[in-house]
């Protein structure tokens, strides 16, 4: 190996202050988002990818980005990079996700049926990998508030039942006493 190669090398190797700030924010938004959808950008436009980080920010807890596949893996650590090298290859550009991993799903969907459609390589819900058929899936539910509002629907109306039977053994009970207090009253005015 010639000393020009050599020096080369040892250049790429080492991490600029650009390479070691990116890896930082990798890692703030990666400590800040619960899930994770690896998309391929390839044949998007600028103008399209913003299009995108505008559906993506509707729901506020998601951002989109572009990203370096081996200054990502730096960023994710070893247990991490190793279960996301799969997806790692070729240009990627990620969805950083809070909690709910229906929103970023169903933009995603969206954008797609909307424009150009985005290639879903994975997706990292909840420390679970799942495929692009699964993110399809989840993009067919419906938001999580609206999941919640129905489990609390569902819950209420056996309530209601029990408490509407309930009131109405009470209810009886007072028509019979008031019969009773007006059969004595009745009887008393006629003494």
């Amino acid at each position: 190996m010639s000393a020009e190669a050599l020096f080369v090398f040892k250049k790429a190797d080492m991490p600029t202050a650009k390479k070691e700030a990116t890896i930082e924010e990798l890692r703030q938004k990666l400590g800040a988002s619960k899930n994770l959808f690896f998309t391929n950008y390839a044949g998007l436009t600028v103008e399209d990818i913003t299009k995108l980080r505008n559906e993506l920010r509707k729901d506020g807890s998601s951002t989109y980005g572009v990203v370096k596949n081996t200054l990502f893996s730096i960023a994710a650590g070893d247990d991490l990079a190793s279960k996301f090298e799969a997806f790692l290859a070729g240009p990627t550009a990620i969805v950083f996700a809070g909690d709910d991993p229906v929103a970023p799903a169903k933009a995603l969907k969206t954008f797609s049926d909307a424009g150009k459609p985005v290639d879903i390589k994975a997706a990292y819900i909840d420390g679970q990998i799942v495929d692009a058929k699964a993110v399809a899936q989840l993009a067919s539910l419906p938001p999580k508030i609206e999941l919640l509002a129905k489990l609390v629907g569902s819950l209420k109306s056996p309530l209601y039942g029990l408490v509407t039977v309930l009131s109405g053994n009470q209810s009886g009970l007072v028509r019979v006493l008031n019969s009773i207090r007006e059969q004595k009253e009745a009887a008393g005015s006629a003494a």
